[in-house]
């Protein structure tokens, strides 16, 4: 390995000359406490920014063993770390002038969400951190200016290392309080399925945000307050005992005038199943892992989908049972949207009447009179939802503002009375004794096929050249395929739909050989990256590129959007 004089030297060496002269920094340097590897340098100065990763040994960092015993603990150190380095990194950027990109450093830029991500990791065997960044390396013009990266290089990322990825920079009880807060999370998702619960929702969370382009707490918000009837007591390992709203499992319905927040705790509760940093408002709410947000999606593509539960009998005498459309109603893409929930194996449904089909949620008294049932190919959800949890352990969490008949079939209903909830269970029963369904039986659902085998593409498992790009939380670009993904609500983050594309890229050359369903190559994934990390996504590329971690809901939605996709 080469040390950092031998990079200074180099730098001495190259500078004024041409810019592809920079490709020779690349490779490893020992400095004093950690080893700095620049793995890929851009072509010109106006280019993305050079990718470079930062190792300090375990002896080095010197972080306690306590502090990432678990999972979780781990996975929220990383994120401390990354949130430091990149604000110390953000003190440092532009201090190297010149042209382009000159001069930029920069990390993964972190939200309110606790994610697992390529920028930051800790070795929980040896205690190393391995930190990932850009850095733009300066020009004037496309000449080399080496003595402005000097000064990046060897004065300004040592101060960065030494504040951030160092034990010894940091107050100690400020990352006791990181490791225990992740573990009191850990411990209340866990708890969730042995107290019948699906969500928690803390008394004193902060659950409107500041903005709709910030996620931050609004000022002043009102705190929630648990109804009595709901309240639940957990006894945390570190926090001690937290009072809250438990959400019980079976179908609950919140309900309310406009603006008294029905939608603001849909949103919390749909981001509930990640963990969120302390300050959030939000820490303290959590939902079942498994939850899925479902909605209508005008216009998605639908591939050999079973949607007969809800849909059958079409005019065109399409098949149902395995339905495809490149062009999906508002109705026929939330049938496709629960059943492939089902598939990937989700525990909780959380729906919004204002994003929903209106002919999918319900059909009322007067037009089931007019428009017969064997008339119709579309059985409601209405019909169905009590069915789902009855029959197959699916819970429902759905915002109504206008259809009072799904009190009918709710276990619990929840009045949202300026931004408090309220349990009206009793009196919405009551009030909906005098106005009964009338519906003509129903037949139970048979269970969906889930049955899909993606053919293999031998001529794309031999193309190693495909260009990933994130699109923000909007979507992915592979090559010169945009698979949309505004719909799919619970992305927290632009790597995540980075390393969906690249989960994608990985099975359609390793997974789809027409023998695993999808719900097994999205399995197979999750597990490659729990054994691998999710730098085993981008094999053979020179450099790791700033990822996110996806659940598994998310891995089986991106597959199913994917216009290409073939049984």
């Amino acid at each position: 390995m080469q040390t950092a004089n031998d990079l200074r030297a180099l730098l001495q060496r190259i500078d004024r000359r041409s810019y592809p002269a920079y490709k020779d920094t690349r490779g490893a340097y020992q400095f004093p406490g950690y080893v700095l590897s620049i793995d890929h340098v851009q072509g010109d100065p106006f280019a993305a920014p050079s990718r470079l990763s930062i190792r300090v040994g375990g002896k080095a960092a010197a972080f306690p063993p306590a502090l990432y015993a678990s999972r979780p603990q781990r996975i929220a150190l990383q994120d401390a770390l990354t949130r430091k380095f990149g604000h110390l990194a953000a003190r440092a950027s532009g201090q190297a002038k010149g042209s382009g990109h000159s001069g930029l450093v920069s990390v993964s830029r972190c939200g309110q969400e606790v994610l697992e991500r390529t920028a930051c990791s800790l070795d929980p065997a040896t205690g190393a951190v391995l930190l990932r960044l850009e850095v733009g390396f300066p020009a004037n013009g496309r000449t080399i200016n080496a003595r402005e990266l000097d000064k990046l290089l060897f004065d300004l990322l040592p101060r960065c290392v030494q504040g951030s990825l160092i034990y010894a920079a940091w107050k100690p009880e400020r990352l006791q309080a990181v490791a225990h807060l992740a573990e009191d999370q850990a411990y209340i998702r866990q708890a969730l399925p042995k107290l019948g619960l699906c969500a928690f929702v803390a008394d004193g969370s902060i659950l409107p945000r500041s903005s709709g382009v910030s996620q931050l707490p609004m000022e002043g918000a009102v705190p929630f307050r648990s109804p009595a009837s709901l309240s639940v007591t957990l006894d945390l390992p570190h926090r001690g005992k937290l009072t809250g709203m438990g959400v019980p499992r079976g179908v609950t319905l919140i309900v309310g005038g406009g603006y008294h927040g029905k939608s603001t705790l849909l949103k919390a509760l749909e981001l509930g199943v990640y963990d969120h940093i302390a300050g959030d408002g939000r820490e303290y709410v959590i939902t079942d892992s498994s939850a899925v947000k479902v909605r209508a999606e005008d216009g998605r593509s639908i591939v050999n989908t079973d949607v007969s539960m809800f849909i059958r009998g079409l005019p065109n005498g399409k098949d149902t049972a395995a339905f495809s459309t490149q062009d999906a109603s508002g109705s026929t893409s939330q049938a496709a949207n629960v059943v492939e929930a089902l598939e990937a194996g989700a525990g909780v449904l959380l729906m919004d009447e204002d994003t929903s089909a209106t002919n999918f949620m319900v059909r009322d008294q007067l037009m089931q009179r007019v428009i017969r049932r064997d008339m119709e190919p579309i059985t409601p959800f209405l019909d169905r939802v009590r069915e789902l949890y009855d029959r197959r352990g699916l819970s429902t969490i759905l915002v109504a503002g206008s259809s009072g008949a799904y009190f009918h079939p709710a276990d619990h209903i929840i009045q949202m009375d300026r931004y408090v909830p309220r349990d009206v269970t009793d009196l919405a029963k009551k009030e909906a004794a005098a106005f009964p369904l009338r519906s003509d039986p129903l037949p139970p659902a048979e269970d969906p096929n889930f049955a899909r085998r993606p053919k293999a593409d031998p001529a794309y498992a031999q193309n190693d050249r495909v260009k990933v790009k994130s699109m923000g939380r909007d979507g992915v670009l592979i090559d010169r395929e945009n698979i949309d993904l505004r719909c799919v609500e619970q992305l927290a983050d632009g790597e995540q739909t980075a390393a969906l594309g690249l989960c994608l890229v990985y099975a359609r050359r390793h997974l789809f050989d027409g023998k695993r369903t999808l719900a097994q190559i999205a399995q197979e994934l999750e597990n490659l990256m729990d054994q691998k990390g999710l730098e085993a996504l981008c094999p053979g590329r020179d450099s790791v590129p700033f990822l996110a971690r996806p659940r598994r809901q998310e891995i089986l939605a991106c597959l199913d959007r994917w216009r290409g996709l073939k049984f």
